[in-house]
């Protein structure tokens, strides 16, 4: 027997979300930074996978906070390193 997850829905995991080319752009602008300069998630994380995400994908990753209300993070979707 075999029950699919979906990592998502998990209480513990926040609303992950593809970046559109235009928002990407902005957001580089407004921070004056490159891609290079975000923070990494790998593309086999499972939250990445679960919304269709491949390497040089920007995610926003939207958290609720009780200090902030909302809090936004960005990820560069890169690939695992061979070993």
């Amino acid at each position: 027997m075999s029950t699919k997850l979906n990592v998502l829905e998990h209480v513990m995991v926040p609303d992950h979300k593809i970046m559109s080319d235009e928002e990407v752009t902005e957001l580089l602008t407004r921070y004056n930074i490159s891609t290079d300069q975000l923070p990494k998630v790998y593309h086999d994380d499972p939250a990445v996978k679960s919304i269709g995400a491949s390497a040089d994908d920007v995610i926003r990753i939207i958290r609720t906070s009780h200090t902030a209300g909302r809090a936004e993070a960005y990820r560069l979707v890169i690939k695992r390193p061979k070993k």
